[in-house]
């Protein structure tokens, strides 16, 4: 017997949290069908000696609604070792819309997630109008890894309550009746969840909360129940103190979650992050969900496994935007904007003009401890006397001259990680225990989303390669722990239960890793959105190979043109 592909010899580590072992893993039809000494030869074979074999990772977190729409390999993503990827986070995405309110959802994707109009406009096909149309235009397109729909709460309630949606204001008996139903049916053609956002700080473009962030529990009640008549999924909740607002409201809308998990048996899954306001409150917040686990409610929550930040720098937005001396040069090309900010004249006046500062710059000259030039291997745990402030202080430059500095390095494509805002993950100890805490999942990687400013969809290579291998400032997060996180346990969380897990029977979904060559590059902006429209993008050496149903998909980082992918509906 000859099977499709064998693995050979690799460190399995199975997504289980059990102890990794030594195993050949042999596939045929897509499936697993034997792990352990496989005798029969593959049509083809992977030598896996001395590498980690691991389940695909399961990305509960991403925002790729749009991108979904036109990209068929989801990149950043599935270049970390994504093999699903789960849209309609935050309660925001593209469906179900009237043909008239394409624009407001675009514009409240924007507002909220950092995605270019432009480049939805014209990238999204709009084949659809109702929740099961979008999932039958995702499914028609073939695709490198799988993909799942979350029914996003602010789209339904905008699509039945129209301009109101976004008013805290309750729907009517027959506005609820109609949403529920919608939910309903949605979850009958394969959506896996509704998504809904507490956050007022989350915005559309035009500065109105996300529709759905002042649902009542009656509201929240008549949808959960909808889903439950449909067959389940999970309820994604963003929490109105997730970047330090509203003083109480992780308590709040923990509770809200045990109360919704308890009534309708269905399970929520909370974002979770350390905020500046409260940096401790993550704990009483685990605290909180292992109470209601223990009276029986389905509560976890989604963590991010390294500091949350933006990327200033020439390529995406920096602290001298704004300034009249800069400005002038801002639509040159780069090697001729970083030509200009050479000149000696021209860096003189942009130094001397801190009057017409945008907001980024202010926050950022009067923060700089939290801001670290990144180098290629970046790193997500920089000493304190790498900051901006620190080097300033040790060459006697201004904090303005290293950061002028810093733009024209690595020929204008220098970044610096800036660890700003409520919520931001900066101390590293307390993401381990966060990350490691039996009720928490891997998410935040915001695939997809926040594009000019943010790559963290090399989350999953960050925790696999450093935090699991490398962190020597302290505890270490254990391999079996870190795969499990990021592939058995989301994907039990989802209900996917063909996949996730390295096991005889499984969905032959898995990556081939060398841990000794896993790292990250520099992140780096290209321009390949619909219309040309930038993003940050990362890459990462070491995946020896990335399978979907089978397939090879990725081979040490590069395409194969291979589309076994498809929509995953529950």
């Amino acid at each position: 017997m000859t099977h499709d592909l064998v693995i050979r010899g690799g460190t399995v580590v199975d997504g289980t949290g059990a102890p990794a072992f030594t195993a050949d893993v042999a596939i045929d039809g897509g499936v697993i069908v034997a792990v352990g000494d496989v005798a029969e030869t593959g049509r083809e074979e992977i030598d896996a000696d001395g590498a980690l074999v691991t389940p695909g990772f399961v990305d509960v977190h991403t925002h790729f609604d749009g991108q979904a729409s036109w990209d068929e390999t989801l990149t950043p993503s599935s270049w970390h070792g994504v093999t699903t990827a789960v849209l309609g986070n935050c309660g925001v995405g593209f469906a179900p819309v009237r043909p008239d309110r394409h624009e407001y959802l675009v514009q409240l994707m924007e507002g909220v997630e950092d995605i270019p109009g432009t480049a939805l406009h014209e990238g999204i096909t709009w084949e659809w109008e109702t929740f099961p149309e979008y999932l039958d235009a995702l499914a028609r397109m073939p695709r490198s890894l799988d993909i799942a729909a979350q029914v996003p709460h602010g789209a339904l309630r905008t699509y039945v309550m129209d301009e109101r949606g976004a008013e805290d204001v309750p729907p009517t008996d027959a506005e609820l009746a109609r949403m529920a139903a919608l939910v309903e049916e949605s979850v009958r053609a394969g959506a896996v969840g509704l998504s809904t956002n507490r956050l007022a700080a989350h915005t559309a473009k035009d500065g109105r909360p996300v529709p759905g962030t002042f649902a009542d529990d009656a509201e929240l009640d008549a949808l959960g129940a909808a889903m439950a008549r449909a067959g389940g999924g999970v309820l994604e909740i963003v929490s109105s103190e997730g970047m330090g607002m509203v003083p109480g409201g992780y308590h709040a809308d923990v509770d809200l979650a045990a109360r919704f998990s308890l009534a309708h048996g269905l399970p929520v899954s909370l974002c979770l992050s350390q905020v500046d306001t409260a940096p401790d409150l993550w704990r009483d917040v685990l605290g909180w969900i292992e109470e209601h686990r223990a009276q029986g409610a389905d509560v976890s929550a989604q963590v991010a496994a390294r500091p949350l930040g933006i990327l200033l720098g020439l390529t995406t937005k920096h602290v001298f935007q704004g300034r009249a001396a800069y400005d002038e040069i801002d639509d040159l090309p780069l090697a001729e904007k970083v030509a200009a900010l050479s000149d000696p004249e021209r860096r003189r006046r942009i130094l001397a003009d801190a009057e017409t500062q945008t907001g980024l710059g202010r926050l950022a000259f009067r923060m700089p401890d939290k801001a670290f030039p990144m180098g290629d291997t970046p790193d997500y745990e920089p000493d304190p006397s790498t900051s901006v402030a620190a080097i300033a202080a040790t060459t006697g430059a201004t904090v303005e001259e290293i950061f002028y500095d810093q733009l024209l390095a690595r020929d204008g494509r220098q970044l610096v990680l800036f660890t700003l805002g409520g919520y931001a993950n900066r101390n590293l100890d307390h993401v381990h225990d966060m990350v490691v805490h039996p009720d928490t999942v891997i998410g935040l990687a915001d695939g997809g989303a926040h594009v000019a400013l943010i790559c963290d969809a090399s989350v999953y290579t960050s925790l696999l390669g450093w935090f699991v291998h490398e962190r020597t400032r302290g505890p270490r997060v254990p391999l079996e722990v870190a795969v499990a996180k990021m592939t058995g346990r989301p994907a039990a969380l989802y209900g996917f239960q063909d996949r996730g897990v390295v096991a005889v029977g499984k969905k032959a979904d898995l990556n081939v890793v060398d841990a000794g060559r896993l790292r990250l590059h520099l992140p780096e902006v290209v321009h390949d959105l619909p219309t040309g429209a930038p993003r940050v993008v990362q890459r990462a050496d070491g995946y020896v190979a990335t399978i979907v149903r089978g397939e090879v998909t990725l081979r040490e980082g590069v395409d194969t043109g291979a589309r076994p992918g498809s929509l995953v509906r529950r």
